[in-house]
Parts: C-alpha cells; structure tokens; sequence
C-alpha cells in the first residue's frame, strides 16, 4: 500500500529515539526475546544429519540461511550453547560442493541460488572462525568464487552483468544476482582476489534494473519490487565507498518508505530481509522508521514454538532463518553487514 508524503514527513521529523533509549527500552527485550525463541525453533528444526529442509526437499540455501541465522545472533562455530548445531549444518553444507565448486545437486533448476547463499555463508564463517578453520575452508571458497565469476553475463545484452538460474544461461534477474553480489563482497572482505572490473559490471546490471520511481524490478524495464529495491540498496551500499547513500540508494530508500511491506506477500520474508539489510545500511530516520514497522510484523507474528509460519515449499525453517536475519541486524556480527557511520544518511554529490 503506498502511503502518502505528508505521512512520510510527518514520521522522519518525529522518529528521533537514540540507541541509548532503545537500549533501556521494553522493545529490546521483546526482540532479544523473539530471536532467542526463533533460535531454538530453528534448532529443533534440523535434520540429524545437520541439513534444515523446505517441504521435504533437501536444500542447501535453507541450511545456509539458518546456520547465518545463528552467526547473526552470536554463535560463531565451536562456541555457545549452538555450537553443535552450527558445526553440523556448516559440515553439511561443505558436503554438498559439488567438484567444479558449484554447490547443490547436479541439474537443479536453482542452482546459482543456492550457489550465491552457500558462498556467501562460508565467507562469513570463515570471517568469523579461528584461523585453522578459515585456512581449511578457503580452497572450497576460493572454487566457489570461480563458479560465481564463470557464470556472470559478460555479453554486450541488457543482462551484461548479472546472474540467472543456472550456470550457463542467456539471461539475468536481480534476485539471483543480488546473492552474487552479497557471496562476492563477502569473499573480498576475506582476501579473496575479487577483479574489480567485475563488481563494476555487476552494479552495471543493478542499475538496469532502476526503474523511474526510484525501486528496482526484479528484470531491466521490469516495476520495481519491494525486495528487488532493497537489493539494489544493498548492492550499492557494498561495493564501493563512493556511492554510501548515493542519491540512487536514498531515492530507493524513500521508495521503501513509501511502500508497505505486507504479510500477505508470497515473498513477504525475502522481502523482510532485504529491506531490513537495505534500510540498516542507510540509516537514520530510513532505518528507524522501517524498523518500527518491521518489528511490529514479525514479532507479532511469530509462533509460540518460535518459528514463523510457512504457506510455500520453501518451508517454515526457511521463513524463520530469514526472519532472524531481519531482525538480528542491528546486532552488527555480519562482517557483511557492517555499516559506515560516518556516513550515515549524509548523500554524496
């Protein structure tokens, strides 16, 4: 539901609280409380082999979402009352690279999918283990990272740049790419040689994706969607200092505003946790504001066994790894996700 700009100015120059007032605040306990519950849910949830599943599909992805579901909140491998559960999914994701690098089965329609959050996760395990881990872990990163740069459209198309389903396809969307994007930024903040050229041909595609609104769609010439706009947040958030609050991010952070995330949404988590990272990044009155009503959704929606419903095949440990991912952002324990406060809601020229 688009919401009117009086609404909108009304709430930016109202919406003032400090960090230090949430701090002392009833709300951190309900979110603390929230993602605990969501926690143990999500580790009841795995399989005794150390997988989560959608509906009875073994799926790689999912099981990356929730191990960083886990590291979001603190607990890193070997370590915490989840270290088990942790060390297990991690064990058996590694387990499901296939030799030239890709992760998840052979033929899957989604692999580049799985690919791009399998990547993503292990950096950011890596980013946070000891060295003996990081050491063992790099080769298979470092084979991902390949499979990533080999599957980028590199003709002179409307997709040069960006990423599809499968390895070798003709076409681009940014759903799929965004993950790309997200596995590359992460390996480079853990020393992997990422050719810059390569991001710069990526954030090519993220701005063919632009629409007129200030949002992104989900294809170039596409209406812009709620999650597509906070990938393409995100994207230029990440890769690159100069384009911080770019007047590109800020227009599409106003497009957030605008629009109401809704539960109804088949895509209501992935949207959650895109415009969550997205409106974190930018900060300010964009994050304040996006939070209230963020938290107002999912806290008020999550079960009393603490996981959050499902109605697609994706599953109900998919929905509640993202919801967690939502919601654990202003934790700041994602090496990913950090943000520049110096920054912060200042555009550049």
């Amino acid at each position: 539901m688009k919401r009117p700009l009086r609404w909108l100015l009304a709430l930016i120059f109202s919406f003032n609280s400090s960090a230090s007032t949430f701090a002392q605040s009833p709300a951190k306990d309900r979110l603390v409380d929230g993602i605990e519950r969501g926690l143990t849910f999500l580790a009841l949830m795995q399989e005794k082999d150390g997988e989560w599943r959608g509906q009875d599909i073994a799926n790689p992805a999912i099981s990356s979402l929730a191990v960083l579901a886990f590291l979001s909140a603190g607990h890193v491998p070997g370590e915490g009352p989840y270290k088990a559960h942790v060390d297990k999914g991690i064990r058996w994701i590694l387990k499901q690279q296939q030799a030239n690098g890709l992760f998840g089965a052979p033929g899957q329609e989604d692999n580049m999918y799985q690919h791009g959050i399998c990547t993503m996760m292990l950096c950011e395990v890596v980013a946070m283990s000891d060295a003996k881990t990081a050491k063992e872990m790099k080769p298979k990163l470092e084979k991902a990272v390949q499979m990533i740069l080999q599957a980028q459209r590199t003709d002179r198309s409307a997709n040069r740049g960006g990423w599809r389903y499968q390895l070798a396809s003709d076409d681009a969307d940014m759903s799929v790419s965004g993950w790309q994007i997200l596995a590359l930024r992460a390996a480079k903040n853990i020393g992997c040689d990422i050719p810059a050229d390569r991001i710069e041909l990526a954030l090519k595609f993220v701005e063919a994706c632009r629409h007129k609104s200030g949002g992104y769609g989900y294809l170039p010439g596409s209406a812009p969607t709620l999650s597509c706009t906070g990938t393409g947040i995100l994207a230029l958030e990440l890769c690159g200092k100069e384009r911080h609050h770019s007047r590109e991010a800020l227009l599409a952070g106003s497009y957030l505003l605008e629009h109401q995330l809704t539960p109804i949404d088949p895509r209501f988590y992935y949207a959650a946790y895109y415009t969550s990272q997205a409106m974190f990044q930018l900060g300010g009155n964009y994050w304040t504001i996006h939070r209230t009503e963020l938290h107002k959704l999912l806290l008020g929606s999550q079960q009393q066994n603490g996981g959050w419903l499902s109605n697609d095949k994706l599953g109900v440990s998919y929905n509640t790894a993202m919801a967690i991912l939502a919601l654990t952002v202003e934790y700041r324990l994602l090496p990913l996700y950090q943000r520049d406060e110096e920054s912060e809601t200042k555009p550049r020229k």
